[in-house]
């Protein structure tokens, strides 16, 4: 059968403090289902998880120092534990026994964070560096020696390209050189080939006219020149060309034509005047006879009479005189040499 006496009243082990020697008491706490009800709200008591019971461990944080090889560590450095002593752990009394605290806690105490497994010296390593035992100090060293490295090749990179394009334009401007001089060359060949065919033609064409044109007289002299200045003619100036030779020598048509004069003509004496199919008209004085007749067609190198002396002269010679259709005198000389012959 239960009693009814009252429990004896349980002693704690804070039931007084001593502060400065002086003892103060604490009165007697009886908690009521009202006192420790839980108040809602904003002035909730937060649940508490992982409450030790035993002696509690301070972690102690690894400082990473950076010296001269890179960043220290301090993975090998055993971890500082810190407890309370055993006369106060002992006395301690049990979290959940504490009226209006045991609900709060769960029956189950849920697991504490587990801290980072790497220490605070592996940080920015990878998980193969990390491993392998790499220090981050020399990580990071080796990460910036890796960059440093990548910038000069990319710069030997762009270098080797600038002098690449270089060497690229340099050999272009050569080959355009090249090719322009060859160009050149090749237009000074065709311009002096085109030269060289031009006298060619002009040779040709020469020779064409001699063959179709011819002197007057084979055997001869040159004694007077177009425009000489003398009393010996009535204008003053002379306005043939005088070829000396002997008497009865043969004269020829420079060119097929036709007999349009034949005859006595005056201080020219006997004289013949052939007129070409263009209208030039070839004047033979101081004839010593006309083989000739007016209206005959006469082919080059025919025979049209003989050198004498006849009309005004000095000596025996043959006055060769070249005019226009119109009747204007010209050189002679000049004309026979644009008709290929010398002279």
């Amino acid at each position: 059968m239960a009693s009814n006496k009252p429990a004896p009243e349980a002693v704690s082990p804070f039931s007084a403090d001593t502060y400065g020697g002086a003892e103060r008491s604490t009165g007697e706490w009886n908690p009521t289902a009202e006192s420790i009800r839980p108040v809602r709200g904003k002035h909730r008591v937060a649940k508490q998880r992982g409450l030790a019971r035993s002696s509690t461990v301070l972690g102690v944080g690894v400082i990473a120092a950076v010296g001269a090889g890179g960043m220290a560590t301090a993975q090998d450095k055993a971890p500082v534990s810190i407890s309370l002593p055993d006369s106060i752990a002992d006395n301690l009394p049990d979290a959940k026994s504490l009226p209006g605290v045991g609900s709060l806690l769960s029956d189950e105490a849920e697991p504490a964070p587990v801290a980072a497994a790497a220490p605070l010296t592996t940080a920015g390593l990878t998980s193969a560096e990390a491993e392998q035992g790499t220090d981050a100090g020399e990580a990071l060293r080796a990460r910036i020696l890796q960059q440093a490295e990548q910038q000069q090749a990319s710069a030997d990179a762009e270098a080797k390209a600038a002098a690449e394009k270089a060497a690229a334009e340099t050999a272009a401007a050569e080959a355009k050189k090249q090719q322009d001089e060859a160009a050149a060359e090749a237009a000074a060949k065709k311009k002096a080939a085109e030269e060289a065919a031009k006298k060619k033609a002009e040779a040709e064409r020469l020779a064409k006219l001699a063959a179709s044109f011819s002197l007057p007289t084979s055997s001869y002299t040159i004694s007077s020149t177009y425009g000489q200045s003398g009393a010996m003619w009535s204008s003053g100036q002379h306005t043939g060309l005088d070829f000396a030779g002997s008497t009865g020598a043969p004269l020829k048509a420079v060119h097929s034509g036709t007999i349009t004069s034949a005859g006595w003509s005056g201080s020219y004496g006997y004289r013949t005047v052939l007129q070409l199919d263009d209208g030039t008209e070839i004047w033979y004085a101081h004839q010593s006879s006309i083989d000739v007749s007016v209206g005959q067609k006469v082919t080059t190198g025919q025979t049209i009479g003989r050198m004498g002396a006849t009309g005004n002269v000095t000596g025996t010679h043959l006055h060769l005189e070249v005019r226009t259709a119109g009747g204007s005198a010209m050189d002679p000389l000049a004309w026979l040499n644009s008709k290929g012959l010398n002279v």
